[in-house]
């Protein structure tokens, strides 16, 4: 039986200095032949050099992509090897869940992550939603991504000029090649949000000015609603000198929010409201802050002296 599994080799960056890789003890753990599965620890500066250096080195014939503090499931590996037994499967991926014993802040942080208003379809990528299905690269999230190392290969593996949407990028090829990606609710990695507010608005900037540099270097008509958020600052910056008219839409998106965090927020954590709703507004107003500055950035590629910093560590 084990004769018919694939090998996988797991990639996990981590930073020079980090002693303790929780995901390495998870990986670990996972339900599969020890003889069909190698760990790559990637340690380095620069986690898209981390992961190309490391899909250089690696053996596998799938490659599962974790970040340091994912903690996937044991069964995770059995069941999205299944869905590779279509050939015109290239990737398969899940949700990464806030754990339950998270922080108060950070279950906060993880409930505005998985709001339909706040992220739109990316929501997907931090709670599980729906059924098995084909998906894109809105719904996939690189801590949890399994993915075919020949096609990863032969494109080049990620943009290291992109990150932090050099996954975006790189699923946006695949699919034009005519790959189909798989989204599975069912296979997830635990992984905490961000710990503090400084640390989650600068994950939202960082997220549009990530868009915004992939639009310029891969524009696609799937990066099209992205562009509401940026355009809804520029609605902000000029509500003052618009007719009374167009200042009734920032009430029914007020309305919006507020619907959509009552939506969310448990009975029992009603005093989560207030936060809720202006972390949602939040996202809007700093991710579309973000992509205005990558639209004026110029993506660069590493220095020679991080790609020289990576270090590959064989664990099994």
């Amino acid at each position: 039986m084990n004769d018919r599994l694939p090998k996988v080799s797991i990639i996990i960056p981590a930073r020079l200095e980090e002693s303790t890789v929780r995901a390495v003890a998870a990986a670990q753990q996972l339900d599969y032949p020890a003889e069909k599965l190698e760990i790559l620890l990637a340690r380095g500066r620069q986690p898209s050099v981390q992961r190309n250096t490391a899909l250089r080195a690696a053996t596998g014939e799938i490659i599962y992509f974790l970040d340091d503090d994912s903690r996937p499931l044991p069964a995770n590996l059995r069941r999205a090897v299944e869905m590779f037994a279509s050939a015109e499967v290239e990737m398969v991926g899940g949700p990464s869940v806030c754990p339950p014993e998270a922080p108060a802040l950070e279950q906060v942080f993880a409930l505005v992550m998985g709001a339909r208003l706040a992220f739109f379809s990316s929501a997907a990528r931090y709670r599980s939603i729906g059924y098995v299905r084909a998906s894109g690269e809105k719904e996939l999230i690189l801590c949890n991504l399994l993915a075919r190392r020949k096609t990863l290969l032969e494109l080049g593996g990620f943009n290291e000029a992109l990150y932090p949407n050099e996954e975006n990028a790189l699923m946006d090829e695949v699919q034009k090649r005519g790959g189909k990606l798989m989204y599975d609710p069912g296979l997830l990695v635990y992984r905490h949000p961000r710990a503090t507010l400084r640390a989650f608005g600068k994950m939202l900037l960082n997220y549009g000015r990530g868009r915004a540099e992939q639009f310029r270097l891969h524009p696609t008509f799937g990066s099209a609603p992205n562009f509401v958020p940026p355009l809804f600052c520029l609605y902000l910056a000029a509500w003052p000198f618009l007719p009374p008219l167009f200042r009734w839409v920032l009430a029914v998106y007020g309305t919006a929010v507020a619907a959509q965090t009552l939506a969310i927020v448990p009975v029992k954590k009603l005093h989560w409201l207030p936060g809720v709703g202006c972390l949602i507004a939040a996202c809007h107003i700093l991710y579309g802050l973000g992509f205005w500055r990558g639209c004026l950035t110029k993506p660069k590629p590493p220095q020679a002296a991080v790609v020289a910093a990576v270090k590959i560590e064989r664990l099994c």
